[in-house]
């Protein structure tokens, strides 16, 4: 059977808190054991001495062991009582108290000492059970001689002359039935608050489990939202932690994939409108020369071969870009002088710009010659898509300047035109695939508006950037950055 991660982490935290529990319940009842049993002991030694000062009394005041020996029952009283001769003396000589009655095996009057206890009892002998009065050469006054040998002897001084001994059995420490009782019922006690805390704490353990798993339910589904194609899934972000984090992060990825997905329709779209548009026109030229409409001459022929040209540099344009997007191109970079491919460029362009009453000025602001590491055929290309699209864009009689200066460990080359000019909402979008600034697309005014974002490509795979903004002579400025 597979355990969901809920199950897996209440059975986790379930776990760790029984343990943390019994290791706390085993820590609580060894430390209770082992206070109480101090503290027992320490009464016991207290009880021991102040046995020991009332013999000595007894001693004293009657001159010796005759008179207590001869009265059983009072030394049964005295050791039951601890050695309180004032309690003591408050029983009548003639009874037996009901508790000690009820630890005898033979319940008649006790000659021997310590008595013969029940069997349920003789494992635990209390205190009191446990004591032999000696005289002063550990003659046995009351006690059992059979266990005289087990005994350890605590000497009764009077004025500094031991006068008797006071013999003490071995016995556990915890031998009152009060005692027992007592750390009974807190271990009871104990194990019951540790029940209690488990049972809290897998209520608390199965809310945490269901906190924890909610949020990757919400990934879960998003993610199947995803992968059915509907980028507007959105993860709401409740907190500032890592599932936070990931929500955001999520957030973005679907983002980043709808507007992928915007950018491939539209892609779409106006790949099929720049086909088309050619395609258009060949059909019509070619249905009219069927139709006997135009006559199939030189000039229809090399109307129809126009055509088929412009839809080949359009079909060359796609490719180099998807090849470009890719990272398809091929780059052969070796140490080149920048400014002596600009310079070609310029010169071998200006015969064109001269054809339509254009001026093309180049100034070199660098003061000194540069090298860069960069393929000298796609550099080139570069440089002559950017004066080629001021060519096509800038209006007859108009001007154009370029300017190269060092700032840095980076080379500027700008490329400034005349008006026309580009309105500032299309400068953002200038460099995106297929965007043209004429809103009905017209191929009047230029091609299928590839060259820029080729140029983006060449640029960003030599570490440079190209950025567009207006012209101060009226027209368009575009900057090329290069790393020297």
């Amino acid at each position: 059977m597979r355990l969901s991660i809920r199950y897996k982490l209440l059975l986790v935290l379930l776990f760790t808190t029984a343990l943390l529990v019994t290791i706390m319940l085993a820590f609580t009842n060894w430390s209770l054991q082992r206070g109480f049993t101090g503290f027992v002991e320490q009464t016991q030694q207290a009880r021991l001495q102040n046995l020991i000062s009332q013999l000595a009394e007894i001693h004293d005041e009657e001159d010796g062991w005759q008179q207590l020996a001869s009265r059983p029952r009072r030394w049964a009283r005295l050791v039951l009582t601890g050695g309180d001769e004032r309690y003591a003396e408050a029983h009548q000589p003639g009874s037996m108290r009901f508790p000690l009655r009820s630890r005898l095996a033979d319940p008649g009057t006790p000659r021997l000492w310590p008595p013969r206890l029940r069997e349920d009892i003789g494992s635990r002998p209390p205190f009191a059970f446990r004591v032999m009065l000696f005289d002063a050469d550990k003659s046995l006054i009351f006690g059992r001689p059979e266990r005289v040998d087990e005994v350890t002897f605590h000497p009764i001084r009077h004025e500094d002359e031991v006068v008797g001994y006071l013999g003490l059995l071995p016995g556990p420490a915890l031998s009152q039935a009060g005692e027992v009782r007592f750390l009974e019922h807190q271990r009871g006690a104990f194990i019951l608050i540790g029940a209690v805390m488990l049972l809290l704490s897998a209520l608390v353990a199965l809310f945490l489990a269901g906190r924890l798993v909610q949020p990757l339910r919400a990934f879960t589904e998003g993610a199947r939202q995803l992968a059915a194609g509907n980028y507007a899934t959105r993860i709401p972000v409740r907190s500032g932690d890592e599932l936070g984090q990931l929500a955001q992060d999520f957030n973005e990825l679907a983002e980043a994939l709808a507007q992928n997905e915007s950018q491939r329709r539209q892609w779409v779209a106006d790949i099929s409108h720049e086909l088309r548009t050619p395609l258009a026109v060949m059909r019509g030229e070619l249905e009219a020369l069927q139709d006997g409409v135009r006559p199939l001459n030189e000039r229809a022929v090399a109307s129809l071969h126009a055509d088929v040209l412009r839809l080949t540099r359009l079909v060359d344009d796609l490719y180099e870009l998807s090849r470009s997007d890719l990272g398809a191109l091929d780059y052969h970079k070796v140490p080149t002088d920048p400014l002596g491919l600009l310079s070609d460029a310029v010169v071998g362009l200006q015969e064109a710009f001269r054809g339509k009453e254009l001026e093309l000025v180049y100034d070199d602001r660098t003061g000194a010659a540069l090298q860069i590491q960069a393929d000298p055929d796609r550099l080139s290309q570069l440089y002559r898509n950017l004066l080629g699209n001021s060519l096509h864009y800038t209006d007859a009689g108009g001007r154009v300047e370029v300017r190269a200066q060092r700032e840095d460990d980076r080379l500027q080359i700008d490329f400034l035109d005349s008006a026309p000019g580009v309105a500032p909402e299309h400068l953002p979008r200038l460099f995106d695939r297929l965007y043209r600034v004429e809103p009905s697309r017209s191929r009047e005014h230029g091609g299928a508006g590839l060259g820029l974002t080729i140029c983006r490509n060449i640029a960003e795979a030599h570490g440079g950037s190209l950025s567009a903004r207006p012209s101060p002579l009226g027209g368009l400025w575009i900057r090329l950055t290069l790393p020297v």
